[in-house]
C-alpha cells in the first residue's frame, strides 16, 4: 500500500466507521456523501476523479485504497435513488438515506465541525462521490 496517499476517514471512529469500512471491503459501498460546507470549513478542495486515498479503520490502521471515479454536487433535495443505494448502507429509498444522513450531519460531533449556525435544507449542497476499491492492506 502506498503510504504517501492521503488518509480517508468515513464517519467518526467507532462502530459506524467500522461498518462502512467493512461495506467498502465487501463491495457493497461504492459511494459516499459529504456536505460541500465540510470542505469549505476545512479549507479543502472537493474530491476529484482519479484521486486515491487510504481508508483507515477506527484504530487508524490502513485498510484499503480507494480511487474516486465520479463526483457530483447536488442540492440535498435532489439526491438520486441510485446514489442512496450505492452507499451500501441498506437504504431502500432516498427518504431513508436522507434521514440517516441528517442524523449524522446534525449530530453534536458534526455540528462542532460545521458550526452551530449551520442548518440543513433542500438547497444544502451535497458532494456525491463514487469510488472504486483499488487495494486491500
Amino acid at each position: 500500500m502506498d503510504d504517501h496517499l492521503p488518509i480517508v476517514e468515513f464517519a467518526f471512529p467507532g462502530p459506524l466507521r467500522d461498518r462502512l469500512v467493512a461495506a467498502i471491503e465487501s463491495g457493497e459501498k461504492v459511494a459516499t456523501s459529504s456536505l460541500a460546507h465540510e470542505y469549505e470549513v476545512a479549507g479543502e478542495e472537493l474530491p476529484a476523479v482519479g484521486q486515491r486515498g487510504i481508508v483507515v479503520d477506527s484504530d487508524g490502521a490502513h485498510r484499503l485504497v480507494i480511487e474516486t471515479v465520479g463526483v457530483e454536487v447536488v442540492p440535498l433535495g435532489e439526491v438520486p435513488l441510485a446514489h442512496a443505494l450505492a452507499e451500501g448502507e441498506g437504504y431502500a429509498s432516498v427518504a431513508d438515506w436522507r434521514a440517516g444522513h441528517e442524523r449524522f450531519w446534525t449530530s453534536p460531533e458534526m455540528q462542532a465541525e460545521l458550526g452551530a449556525d449551520f442548518r440543513l435544507d433542500d438547497a444544502t449542497l451535497v458532494v456525491l462521490e463514487r469510488f472504486a476499491l483499488i487495494a486491500r492492506d
